[in-house]
This record gives C-alpha cells, sequence and structure tokens, in this order.
C-alpha cells in the first residue's frame, strides 16, 4: 500500500487544519469556533444550546426533545409570547461557558427548543421581517411627532409576528409610555423597547473601519469595555478627536488592544521628565519609542535642537551619574557604534524631485527633435561633411583599402 501518497482524514471531517464542524456560518455575527467540536461525544454531553437571531442577539435554550442540531440548523424555540425563529451557532460543552460569560444565573432565562422549523414557521419569518424596515420608518415619526428626545436605531420583529422590539438611542432617561400605547395601536404587535448605546448601534448597523477592516463591534465583538484617553497618551498617540473616533463617533475600542503591552514596556523607561546632564549640555526628553526602548533627547526643551537617540538602559545609566555627581562627556556611550545600530535609510541621499529632472530632459529631446531644420544650413553641413571624407581619402596610403 501507497502510504505516502495516501491522505488521512478524521472521521469528523477535520483535515489537519480547523475542523469544519467547529466553524459557524459565516452570514452571522459573533459566532464562536467551537474547537470541542471533534470530540467524540462532545453534542451529547448536553443538552444546552446556543441560538442566534438578528444581529448581535443570542439565547440559550434546552433542547428537551433531544432533536439531532447541528450549526446552521434553523429552529423554533420558546417566546414571551409564542415562539422565535433562530440559528443554531453552537452545541455541546462551549455552551456551558458561554451561558457563564453572560451571567445567566436564573433557570428561567433558559428555555425550550421547540422543533426544526417547518416552511410554515419560516414564511411566517419572512413576512414579519419584510415590515422591520417600514415598521422602523414610521415609529420614528411618531417619536418626533410626540416630541421624545430619542432615536429608533432598529427594528426586529419576533419570528411569528406577535411582538417586535424597539431598538433606540436616548441621551437622558426618556419617558416613552405614551409612545408603546401609539406603537400598539398603530402596527398591532407586542411592544419591547430596548435602549443600546451607540456602540451597540454601529454594530448592528455594521460597515467598515479607517483600518479596512469590518468593524469589531459588527463582527466579534459582543462586551464593550470603557474607552478612555488614557489608552492615547500610554500609546503616544495624537490626541485629535478626529482620529481617536470611530464610525460610532465614540473612542475607537481599539484602543485598548494594546495599551497593556504599552503599559508594560514603559516600565522600563526612564521618567519623562528626566534631564540627562552631560559636561557640555543639559538634555531633555523630546520622543519615545516605547515598543523600541529607544529615547530621543534635545538640549532645547520642547522643540529639536542637537538630538541625540539613545537605548532606556543608557539613560538610566546616566541619571545613576548625575545622582553621584558624574556627567559623561557624551550621550552615548563611547563602545556604542550609533551607525551601526541605526537603521540605514537607503533614500537618505537621493532627491525626491529626481525623477523630474529626467522628465525635463525627455522633453527637451523631443522639442529638438520636432524642431523644424533650416534648409540651407543643412545643405553647409552636408557639403562639410563631404568634404571632410574627399580629405580622408587622400590622406590615406596607396596599400590601405577602404574599409
Amino acid at each position: 500500500m501507497d502510504y505516502k501518497n495516501m491522505k488521512f482524514k478524521l472521521a469528523t471531517g477535520c483535515d489537519r487544519g480547523l475542523c469544519r464542524r467547529g466553524v459557524g456560518r459565516q452570514d452571522k455575527q459573533l459566532n464562536t469556533y467551537d474547537w470541542l467540536a471533534d470530540v467524540p461525544g462532545n453534542a451529547e454531553s448536553t443538552d444546552l444550546v446556543e441560538v442566534q437571531f438578528k444581529n448581535t442577539r443570542k439565547g440559550y435554550y434546552h433542547n428537551v426533545n433531544g432533536l439531532d442540531l447541528k450549526k446552521g440548523d434553523i429552529v423554533a424555540v420558546e417566546a414571551n409570547p409564542g415562539h422565535d425563529i433562530g440559528v443554531v451557532t453552537l452545541t455541546g460543552q462551549l455552551v456551558k461557558l458561554q451561558i457563564k460569560k453572560a451571567n445567566l444565573k436564573s433557570a428561567d432565562d433558559i428555555r425550550r427548543i421547540y422543533r426544526l422549523a417547518k416552511q410554515v414557521d419560516m414564511d411566517k419569518y419572512e413576512e414579519a421581517k419584510s415590515r422591520e424596515h417600514d415598521t422602523m420608518i414610521q415609529s420614528r415619526q411618531i417619536a418626533k411627532d410626540l416630541g421624545l428626545e430619542m432615536k429608533i436605531g432598529d427594528v426586529e420583529y419576533q419570528g411569528d409576528g406577535n411582538k417586535a422590539i424597539f431598538y433606540y438611542i436616548a441621551d437622558e432617561r426618556v419617558d416613552f409610555r405614551q409612545l408603546i400605547k401609539v406603537l400598539a395601536d398603530t402596527f398591532h404587535v407586542r411592544i419591547e423597547m430596548k435602549q443600546i448605546g451607540a456602540r451597540q448601534e454601529a454594530g448592528r448597523i455594521g460597515g467598515t473601519g479607517p483600518c479596512g477592516r469590518e468593524l469589531c463591534c459588527a463582527t466579534w465583538m459582543k462586551n464593550f469595555v470603557s474607552v478612555s484617553t488614557n489608552a492615547a497618551r500610554f500609546q503616544d498617540i495624537s490626541l485629535s478627536p478626529q482620529k481617536l473616533a470611530g464610525m460610532c463617533a465614540k473612542l475607537k475600542c481599539c484602543l485598548n488592544y494594546e495599551v497593556d503591552d504599552y503599559i508594560e514596556a514603559g516600565k522600563s523607561m526612564p521618567p519623562r521628565d528626566a534631564v540627562l546632564q552631560t559636561v557640555d549640555n543639559d538634555y531633555f526628553p523630546f520622543k519615545v519609542d516605547i515598543l523600541a526602548g529607544l529615547i530621543t533627547y534635545s538640549t532645547a526643551k520642547g522643540m529639536a535642537a542637537n538630538i541625540e537617540t539613545i537605548t532606556a538602559a543608557r539613560a538610566h545609566e546616566i541619571i545613576e551619574m548625575n545622582k553621584r555627581g558624574e556627567k559623561p562627556l557624551t550621550l552615548t556611550d563611547d563602545d556604542e557604534n550609533r551607525e551601526n545600530d541605526r537603521p540605514i535609510d537607503l533614500l537618505e541621499s537621493e532627491s525626491i524631485t529626481r525623477f523630474d529632472k529626467n522628465k525635463k530632459k525627455k522633453k527637451k529631446r523631443k522639442a529638438a527633435q520636432n524642431k523644424p531644420v533650416n534648409n540651407d544650413q543643412g545643405f553647409n553641413n552636408a557639403k562639410n561633411q563631404g568634404a571632410t571624407r574627399q580629405m580622408n581619402k587622400r590622406k590615406r596610403p596607396q596599400g590601405e583599402q577602404a574599409e
């Protein structure tokens, strides 16, 4: 048997990389990769199932009927009132961890799965979803007529069409009791109002961030941590509001991604207000590269003058020397070769207009070629060239043949 050309696969459908059973549907947000999917008996270890609805809304249910559920199955689940339609996004042991993460401590929050969705259920579901956009536009006008300082960002109908969830944004507390009565009389459904923040609204709408990727809140983020301008200060990022604000007009969530690494690396850096004294000058901090561990000092405070870049270890060494009353000759170590440590800029000696000069030469050549030639001058040049050839023939020895 030729084992070299044989390709081995696991019975669960895994082939070296990610298991296809653990990957969820790509048209759903906040999917969780099930890294226990290829473990035998994982799906039967618990009857808890994670079901996802529109956008970022998730729910956890008991599979009391023992249905053979897999990722991507469309199911009808218990709701209040009636039933709702969702997609199974996770099964097995990881559902327990997700419930713990969601802080669902009450058993009443975990309801039942009725059945796999039938064609009748899907028809009602599609009919209810088709009314969401028009309902949102009408509800915005109703809230405006009532003089309420709120914005209705999205509407979600329940799978059976008996209930509608209105997601709204408001800076202050809003008394929407009259709004609920008007909405119930207009749309003849049960009304539920749910307040969300600007980040949650951006996650529901979606979009592309300034980094060129899809918004984190629309793909994988569910819990939003508060972001402050201190995160930008630790990373030496410009404090311009236009650069720090995201699509939701709030501080970008990605400011918190690397701030812990910057804080840890900043512990090894000297104080920002430390002044290094040498025999000739006093040097003030000008620029800091935290991750590289380099500090640039200047002889003028607040501006670039006689700048020198040294390592954090060298800066600590000079600070200790100054405390002992000693002053080094220079900031750099005598045994340290700064030129070798500094990255080489291959274009440092080049001019940014070097290509423009070539263009000017080409233009001059084209102009000379297109310039009209004087007939008299051309005749004289040809005459002189002919006379030169005759003189060269006369000077050539008799035995030499012409080429």
